[in-house]
């Protein structure tokens, strides 16, 4: 064989490798970014919420599972933060109003988690719904209640919280979908209430 179709058959090689190990990292090219992938890989592959003790802004202590037979909207917060979380405060107020006729049925739950459980008392946490403009119903505020729930619950979610060394985190925000059999079916954008409220009413009806 000659150098130059070796050289040739190995550079179709090397190409083929590169694009079957693209295809694969990138769920066959529909995703270029981790949390596009992460929200392809939940739509395809429904993870099931895990069991975790949580303390909800009364005080009350909660598991998770104790909501199952709802559909659950859930975001990931810490009180603080002043970015991402409050808007996302302020479109579950607005979400309790749209969804309010779900919410009283009993079919959908708001669902706020804190991953500073030690900063967000459930003091911090009923004073971050207040300013939200909590309308009273439907949204719970929760932390963990132990290092094992907060572990849990961020894994199957695919949350990353790491401190920014001011006080706060660097975070990747949503709004996943859980339903009434509590899997984590859908994750949407963190600013997509809307779309996220479309695709559960549309399953609560369907």
């Amino acid at each position: 064989m000659c150098p130059i179709l070796r050289t040739l058959l190995a550079s179709l090689m090397v190409l083929a490798v590169g694009v079957a190990t693209l295809a694969a990292t990138t769920h066959g090219f529909r995703a270029y970014t981790s949390e596009t992938a992460r929200r392809i890989d939940v739509r395809e592959h429904p993870r099931a919420v895990p069991a975790a003790q949580m303390e909800t802004a009364r005080g009350k202590r909660i598991n998770i599972k104790a909501l199952r037979g709802q559909w659950l909207l859930v975001d990931f917060i810490y009180t603080r933060c002043m970015t991402y979380c409050s808007v996302q405060g302020s479109q579950y107020a607005q979400l309790q109003d749209r969804m309010a006729p779900l919410i009283e049925a009993g079919t959908v739950r708001l669902l706020s988690i804190s991953f500073d459980p030690e900063r967000d008392t459930p003091e911090e946490l009923a004073a971050y719904q207040r300013r939200s403009g909590d309308r009273g119903t439907g949204w719970i505020a929760a932390r963990p209640a132990d290092p094992q729930s907060l572990q849990a619950l961020l894994r199957v979610f695919g949350v990353t919280a790491i401190p920014d060394g001011i006080g706060g985190y660097v975070h990747n925000a949503a709004i996943a979908v859980v339903d009434a059999d509590g899997r984590l079916v859908r994750i949407f954008g963190w600013d997509a209430a809307a779309e996220a409220e479309r695709y559960v009413r549309d399953r609560v009806h369907s």
